[in-house]
């Protein structure tokens, strides 16, 4: 301070660049996000209930689906197995979890499932595939349920989401 009681401006000057020092730190701290865990990212994790084989069948087929590996997806129906996406599909052979398979417009990322009794339901969001054409609901919400035994899909069900009107067959 000088002889008035008045900070000079050279003592004010020195402090200055501390201060903003210090608030340069703490924002880039807090832009960090510090811990990942509290951070909130662009894709949030998915929120997955029941038992974690069954819920990477459900993951492995859609993978499979997106990929346009239809024998791949195939491969996880059971024989015999149904699946319904407005039509009911009895799945008698391997050439028929081909077929269903092939029928399905667009690929599919897991998002989240629930468990309700045997059924687990997947919500996934719609792709679009290689090779398909376009998918009608790509970048949209479906869900259907699933019965899975011995590692393999015996019920596919498309189902609404809650606030749709009723199954459509986009998945």
């Amino acid at each position: 301070m000088n002889r008035s009681g008045l900070a000079s401006d050279t003592q004010s000057m020195s402090w200055r660049p501390m201060i903003l020092s210090l608030v340069a730190a703490v924002l880039a701290l807090a832009a960090c996000g510090g811990d990942d865990s509290s951070s909130t990212s662009a894709e949030p994790e998915a929120q997955l209930e029941g038992p974690t084989e069954d819920v990477e069948v459900i993951r492995d087929w859609a993978e499979a689906l997106t990929e346009s590996d239809i024998d791949a997806a195939a491969a996880f129906f059971a024989i015999p197995s149904q699946a319904e996406n407005g039509l009911t599909y009895d799945i008698e052979t391997e050439e028929d979890a081909r077929l269903f398979n092939e029928s399905l417009p667009c690929g599919a990322t897991l998002e989240a499932t629930s468990v309700e009794g045997e059924f687990i339901t997947a919500t996934f969001e719609l792709t679009e595939r290689p090779g398909k054409g376009p998918c009608p609901g790509s970048g949209n919400l479906a869900q259907t349920s699933f019965v899975i035994e011995d590692g393999a899909i015996v019920e596919w069900r498309r189902v609404a989401l809650p606030g749709d009107q009723g199954p459509r067959q986009t998945t």
